[in-house]
This record gives structure tokens, sequence and C-alpha cells, in this order.
């Protein structure tokens, strides 16, 4: 062996490796909507009131907490334990009446730490009595965050997540949810530091975007000439209950996924604006114009009874933007580019 020179054995990964680690890459990825329930406000034995889960890197958050959540979670298999936040978009009743019944269960289960409410601003004056009424010595702190319904604002913010609010325009105080994941960090150009000889301790710095000063001559290279653009975030927006806005579009501009009110045909439009309401085909001219990845339509009439009778929200949907689908429970969407036009279950 020549001088100087350096062996080094390396294992490289089985394919049994690779199966055993996968489940960890696809939780540390996923972004995803688990649809619990999709009808409005009459009950039906189709659908259940509003109702979905957004898991992002495995962390749930429940948006919209109608009558029979809990057997839509348990049913979706989504574990009740790990939701720690929940955003109601208004005080109508098929969006919050499960509310009671889940926090009641989740003392039951004496699950501890914190779960926060999100919603309009006479939520805690409404609900607070209910929890100590039917839900007393819980042994979680239950916490409410009010915030303003016609104003867009950052409502929770993580390392990984932002939720902004988008006002929307119904018979109440409502707003929608934009979930979005930050940018992911810049792509470190390996060879071009290497031929600066920056250190290796420095080269996380510059994926967060930092300059590097070469200490002997003081010259600075910008960061834009060490680094490539990282991936965008992906984004997933939820509109339930509102009118045709266009006011939301500046918000929801290019989300992956959309998730839209469509109580009505468009035959009924002059019904669904006097109700606070949006048609398929409105629904599909946002998505449109917002230049969104793939529409759900949901929160549908209580008129419709089957998947024959829906079929007509989707085909004059489709009629302005292609990539649409229904709502169904337990639909599991996925969020991102890699994704963009599936789900794992049938439209209708």
């Amino acid at each position: 062996m020549q001088s100087g020179s350096i062996t080094a054995s390396i294992d490289l990964p089985t394919v049994a490796d690779v199966l055993r680690w996968l489940p960890t890459f696809c939780i540390l990825d996923c972004f995803n909507v688990t649809i619990l329930g999709c009808g409005s406000a009459k009950p039906t034995l189709r659908h259940s009131p509003s109702a979905q889960v957004v898991n992002f890197r495995d962390n749930r958050f429940l948006v919209d907490c109608g009558e029979g959540v809990q057997v839509g979670l348990c049913r979706s298999q989504v574990p009740l334990g790990r939701i720690g936040h929940i955003f109601l978009s208004h005080l109508h009743g098929d969006h919050c009446l499960g509310l009671v019944g889940l926090i009641s269960t989740l003392g039951l289960g004496q699950r501890t730490g914190e779960v926060v409410i999100h919603g309009p601003a006479d939520t805690e004056r409404i609900f607070r009595p209910l929890f100590e009424f039917f839900c007393p010595q819980l042994s979680m702190e239950v916490r409410f965050e009010a915030h303003d319904t016609q104003h867009s604002s950052v409502i929770y913010e993580s390392a990984n997540m932002r939720v902004t609010t988008i006002p929307l325009h119904h018979r109440v105080p409502c707003s929608g949810f934009l979930f979005e994941e930050l940018p992911r960090p810049r792509h470190l150009l390996v060879e071009r530091c290497r031929e600066l000889d920056i250190p290796v301790a420095y080269y996380r710095g510059i994926t967060l975007g930092n300059d590097w000063t070469d200490p002997a001559s003081g010259q600075v290279v910008p960061n834009d000439l060490l680094t490539s653009p990282g991936t965008p975030g992906r984004k997933y927006a939820y509109c339930s209950d509102t009118i045709y806005a266009e006011s939301i579009i500046p918000i929801i501009e290019g989300a992956d996924l959309l998730y839209h009110e469509a109580t009505y045909a468009h035959a009924d439009v002059v019904k669904a604006r006097q109700r606070g309401h949006s048609t398929a085909l409105q629904a599909a001219q946002i998505a449109q114009k917002a230049h969104v990845g793939q529409l759900v339509l949901g929160h549908y009439s209580a008129q419709f009874l089957s998947a024959e009778m829906e079929r007509p929200l989707l085909d004059e949907a489709r009629t302005v933007f292609a990539n649409t689908i229904l709502a169904n429970e337990r639909m599991v969407v996925e969020v991102g580019e890699s994704t963009k036009g599936q789900s794992t279950k049938d439209e209708i």
C-alpha cells in the first residue's frame, strides 16, 4: 500500500435495512389530509359534518369538529392522543358541536399536556362553561386562542410549519386556514465550498442563508454563490364556509391542495349566495385563478343523497379546473408536487 493512502471497509445497506428505515423516512416527510366529514348542516346517512385531520410529519391538526368526529377519527385510525391543536373555522354547529365530546374523551383517557383550540372571538365564552360542566377535572390543559376573522394572520408556527388564517365571507365570522410548510434549507454547493477551503463546521450555517467570510483575507462570499434554492414548502388551504370571494386568492396562491366548499351546483347560485355558500363551479374558478395544484370539493348540501347525485358537482367544476376530486369520508389526500392529483380513495 502506498504511503499516505487510506482504505476503508464500507458496509452498504441491505434491502432489509432500506425497508426497515422507509417508514421513518415517510413519517418525517408526510403531509396529507384525512377527510372525517364533508357534509353540511343537515345530517344525512351519506356524510358526516365538517371535520378533517392534517398530518404533517406525524403531527396531527384537527380542522373543524362537527358531530361524529370521534367516530370518524376511529374509522380513519387517527390516534386521538396525537391531536394537540384544533382549528375551528366558525361557530355554526356542523363545524364545532363535536368538540365537547372529543375533549371529554381525551380527559377519560388521562391525556396530559396541552390542547390548544383556535377559533373566533366567542369560542372560549361558549365552550369553557361546557367543558367545566361535562369535563370537570381534566388531566390536560385546554387553552383557547382567539383570532381575528376579518384579517389574515399567523396563528401557529413551529420549526417546520406555519398556519395562517384566511378571512372568509359567511353569515357569521369565519376563517379558513392555510397550512404551509416552511421553505427547506438551501442546497449546499459542496464542490464550490471545497474550492474555497470552507471548513465543514460552517456548512450548516451556509445552508441557512449565511454568507462566508474568509478569515485570512476578509473577503465575503455571498450565500447565493455557495448554495442553490431549497425545495419550496408545500401548502394546503382549507376554505369552508364562504361565498365566492376572490379576496382569498392572494393568500392561497399556488397552494398544492385546496379544499373549497361546494354546497350547491351552479344552478342554485342565487340560493348559495343568500345562504353564504359557494357552488362547485365557483370553487373551480377560485382554484383556477389561484393556480392551485388540486381542488377537493366538499360541504355538500343534504339534497345530494347519492354518489350519482353528487357527480354533477364534479362535472361542472372540471369544466373550469380539471384536477378536481370529490371529498369523501376516510379519503386521504397527499399534499405536494410528487403526489399532486393523487388520493388514496376513489373520487366518489
